[in-house]
């Protein structure tokens, strides 16, 4: 069975539309706490020498740091919450908390847009899953629980991956090649996102252009061009853009950080936090801009576990010291892998754009946002001021095209 939670996570009023709801003051705090956990997690990642592109969501992270402190006991459940900046909040708020923030940002439908996502829990194959964690972790996350029994471990892989390319769709066809340890926990999230533009691109303004991965390294890609209204900054003291795209039915939009020039994202991710973001989209002005944007199909799997541990889970990931007691009722059980796996596309595809806005003086002299080397992007929600999504496009798919001098 996989799970669709834009269509049913928790089942909240359908009488209600959902921007007209009311968040819950619970809801709130934690979609400021996950937007927190959005840049450190990020920054963790970025330090690993290693790692390209990068594909995060915040409040699906969020959420799997709830299971933790859900099925933990004493700190290693405390430091799940503390790296959720909530170590302060009782237990119950934060549940309840993410819970209604989950539901809200996952209404796909509300938003138009595309979003699958599965959340499983395995465990060993001795293991007996408690019903109090079964039915409260269902209750609030939406977590699936299954048995694992690595002594096949091509099968155990198999039937991992498989699930999650069910539960997307064939969009997410791996989450992993393996697993080094097989003695503990293993939780996966597997998700497919795919925006939907409030104004679309036109399927004919498209054609191949170079994307400088590097100085020296380019790749072919498909590129989208239009213009259009946007609200746009161009920070000349930092040398970068920013320019935010709503999605369809503006309740949520996609945020561009580029460099003016090919360069390492270092630089620019240095400055990346959450008061920064406030001072960009605060000077950001609604003006004439030709956009100009790669075509993206990104499958993006990381394996968090080493990360989040860096910023303060040290206990359940520690086959020593966990007490995940809650989980089967004995402290025998450790989160070995945390499993974080995502596929996301645009394309042009997108609601009709008013043709007339063409003629108007405000499109004259547009600014040009011109995405042919890194950059990092963000998938806000305009509700929840929540980050659903944040992570860079270093490396996106295409063929070599040629050397540079």
């Amino acid at each position: 069975m996989w799970i669709m939670v834009g269509l049913a996570l928790l089942g909240l009023a359908a009488a209600v539309p959902s921007e007209d709801r009311k968040l819950s003051d619970k809801a709130t705090t934690l979609a400021e706490r996950s937007t927190t956990l959005a840049f450190n997690l990020y920054h963790a990642m970025a330090k690993d020498k290693d790692m390209e592109n990068i594909l995060l969501s915040p409040v699906v992270v969020a959420s799997s740091l709830g299971l933790v402190s859900l099925g933990g006991k004493a700190t290693t459940a405390s430091q799940a919450k503390a790296v959720l900046s909530a170590d302060k909040l009782n237990d119950e708020y934060v549940h309840s908390g993410l819970a209604e923030l989950l539901s809200e940002v996952s209404n796909s439908t509300a938003r138009n847009v595309t979003w699958k996502i599965g959340n499983r829990l395995y465990g060993p194959a001795s293991i007996t899953f408690t019903e109090d964690f079964v039915k409260n972790s269902k209750k609030h996350y939406n977590y699936e629980h299954s048995k694992i029994n690595f002594r096949d471990k091509r099968s155990a892989l198999k039937s991992i991956n498989e699930w999650a390319a069910q539960t997307t769709d064939g969009k997410l066809p791996e989450v992993t090649k393996d697993v080094e340890k097989t003695d503990g926990a293993l939780i996966v999230n597997a998700m497919f996102f795919k925006p939907h533009w409030d104004e679309k691109f036109h399927h004919k303004m498209v054609d191949n252009r170079g994307f400088m991965v590097t100085r020296s390294y380019t790749v072919g890609v498909p590129m989208m061009h239009r213009t259009g209204l946007y609200n746009y900054y161009d920070d000349e003291a930092e040398k970068l853009q920013v320019v935010e795209m709503p999605l369809a039915h503006k309740l949520s939009s996609m945020i561009f950080i580029m460099p003016n020039h090919v360069e390492p994202l270092e630089r620019v991710e240095k400055l990346l936090n959450k008061e920064q973001l406030k001072t960009w989209t605060s000077k950001m002005k609604k003006r004439s801009v030709a956009i100009s944007l790669p075509k993206v199909v990104l499958e993006v799997s990381h394996d968090l576990q080493k990360h989040l541990g860096g910023l303060g889970l040290t206990e359940a990931i520690d086959k020593t010291k966990a007490d995940l007691s809650k989980i089967s009722g004995k402290k025998d059980l450790y989160l070995s892998n945390v499993f974080h796996a995502a596929a996301l596309e645009w394309d042009t595809e997108g609601n009709p754009y008013d043709a007339d806005i063409y003629g108007r003086e405000e499109m004259r002299n547009p600014k040009l946002f011109y995405a042919d080397h890194p950059f990092i992007f963000m998938i806000k929600d305009t509700k929840t001021n929540s980050i659903l999504f944040i992570g860079r496009l270093v490396r996106p798919k295409g063929d070599k095209m040629r050397d540079e001098l």
